[in-house]
């Protein structure tokens, strides 16, 4: 899930509901309960997010995510390493030994 997060804010700042919405978008499966904020809160302590409080008007404040250079630098690596392993698993075996892990 961290990668898809990534993903999420990628374009721009989201809250937590923008975050949970974007993820169904992208194929996930509807979010139970906790599993976004102890994903959300590793994120923020790896300094790949940060978290802003933002007023609305008439409703709550909302925590409000971005991504930061690391995370960009994160999501970077995580999609080389996805791409290096979907082109192992299209290839036959004796042909996918040659890709770079």
């Amino acid at each position: 899930m961290p990668t898809g997060i990534l993903t999420c804010l990628e374009t721009g700042h989201l809250h937590d509901y923008g975050i949970a919405a974007r993820l169904e978008e992208l194929g996930f499966d509807r979010l139970k309960g906790g599993s976004l904020y102890p994903a959300l809160s590793r994120l923020e302590e790896a300094g790949a997010v940060t978290a802003r409080w933002v007023e609305g008007s008439g409703v709550p404040a909302r925590r409000e995510y971005s991504i930061t250079p690391k995370g960009r630098a994160r999501l970077a690596q995580e999609r080389a390493s996805l791409s290096s392993l979907t082109l192992a698993l299209g290839q036959p075996a004796h042909l996918a030994e040659g890709v770079q892990q």
